[in-house]
């Protein structure tokens, strides 16, 4: 008996063999960039944009545009990879860098991975402390066991993990949909906010950068190409240029609802917090602000959003640590001992006492560190035609990737120096 997967696999081959048509054959293609666009929705994010939003108003939403329209790029460049190559990043940079040089590469991912995970659960542990007032090692505990058996599902193929994520997509895009009809959002200055760019001051300058160091993540860039690669049977380059123009449409669309929730994120900050409460920038305290100001309703959706958040986000994470171990190293260890070692420092914060919110905002600063690896990689490979052959990127994506990743980095490297505590110029 055919497993789900195996029949989602046979329906791309007869969509790309034209034998099938109609929105629910190229339904089947979608997939990898939901589960890539989780790590664009996680607690880590609810702590930058809280910040935003209740110190600035509406003002730093162009900064969430501007790091989607970043990520959209990196995200297809990165599928790109997997369905050209049928390899993913760390084994091509396995394959194709010194060997010392392949240690490093490792070393700081697992540490990215790390930093990823500590945020992802720490989210996911805090929204069931507060949700059912527990102790927060007990949410921790809960997030574990409930990750561990989501975690279960990818025994089954590739399917029943995208479309237990994608449900999860689904519950924090309605939770703040619904947000946006409680919030008395001022949609006039949101749209002023969008596309007219300004940095009021130093503190706005740290929380901008925060937002993109909090949405472009390392993990997400590795995952993608090894969630693509080999998931469609392609028999001629015809049939991988149909992929490609799905994974495209796949990636457009999934982060644009990425983007689309932590603008809503920023709006309901914004709405609730700016005017008298400016102060905010804790998830707990947003959350115990928002019962007198919105209603119970809308603090238990914030709630509910955070949890899945934490949830899917961490069990994403705990696969992409998965997938750097096993393209780096050739190793594979069992699922229970990469989720038991990933959330090893999360449990260590909280057993010393470490403030919840700013040990989310620490692993932000150290996933900045370690951006720079996947992404030059990325733009390496994708541009190489002896790797990537007819598929190779334009001169014009490579430039708008290397202006991208300047941008980025300039960025990370100004949240640094600013961790460090250096007083820099606007």
């Amino acid at each position: 008996m055919s497993s789900y997967s195996d029949r989602t696999r046979q329906g791309m081959s007869a969509v790309l063999a034209g034998e099938r048509q109609g929105l629910r054959g190229k339904l089947l293609f979608a997939g990898p960039a939901i589960i890539a666009s989780v790590a664009y929705m996680d607690p880590g994010n609810y702590a930058t944009n809280i910040q935003a939003g209740a110190g600035y108003g509406y003002t730093l939403l162009w900064v969430v545009l501007l790091a989607n329209l970043i990520a959209m790029l990196f995200q297809a460049l990165s599928a790109r990879l997997g369905i050209v190559t049928g390899k993913n990043l760390a084994e091509l940079s396995r394959d194709n860098f010194p060997k010392p040089v392949v240690w490093i590469m490792w070393a700081i991912s697992e540490i990215a991975a790390m930093a990823t995970d500590l945020a992802e659960f720490l989210g996911g542990a805090i929204g069931l402390a507060l949700l059912f007032n527990l102790p927060l090692i007990v949410g921790m505990a809960i997030t574990a066991v409930v990750t561990y058996g989501i975690l279960l599902f990818e025994r089954q193929g590739f399917r029943p993990m995208e479309l237990i994520i994608g449900a999860m997509v689904g519950m924090i895009g309605l939770c703040y949909l619904a947000e946006m009809l409680i919030a008395p959002v001022d949609w006039g200055a949101a749209a002023g906010g969008m596309f007219s760019p300004a940095l009021p001051d130093q503190t706005a300058l740290m929380i901008a950068v925060g937002i993109i160091g909090a949405t472009v993540m390392p993990h997400a860039i590795y995952l993608h190409s090894g969630l693509t690669q080999g998931r469609a049977a392609v028999r001629s380059e015809a049939e991988r240029r149909k992929v490609l123009r799905f994974s495209n449409v796949e990636v457009v669309l999934a982060l644009a609802v990425a983007g689309m929730v932590n603008m809503a994120m920023v709006m309901m900050a914004a709405s609730a917090f700016h005017q008298g409460y400016a102060e905010v920038a804790e998830i707990e305290t947003a959350y115990h602000t928002l019962t007198p100001l919105l209603g119970a309703a809308a603090a238990g959706m914030f709630l509910a959003s955070l949890i899945a958040s934490g949830i899917s986000s961490s069990v994403v994470g705990t696969m992409a640590g998965q997938l750097i171990m096993q393209g780096f190293l050739h190793i594979r260890v069992p699922i229970w001992l990469r989720r038991l070692v990933t959330m090893v420092p999360a449990f260590a914060v909280v057993a010393a006492g470490v403030n919840a919110t700013q040990a989310l905002v620490m692993s932000q600063v150290i996933l900045s560190i370690a951006l720079p690896v996947p992404m030059i990689a990325l733009i390496i490979f994708t541009s190489r035609r002896d790797i990537m052959g007819e598929f190779a990127t334009s001169l014009l994506v490579r430039l708008l990737a290397i202006v991208g990743a300047v941008a980025v980095l300039g960025l990370n490297f100004v949240l640094l120096a600013g961790a460090a505590g250096l007083d820099l110029p606007l």
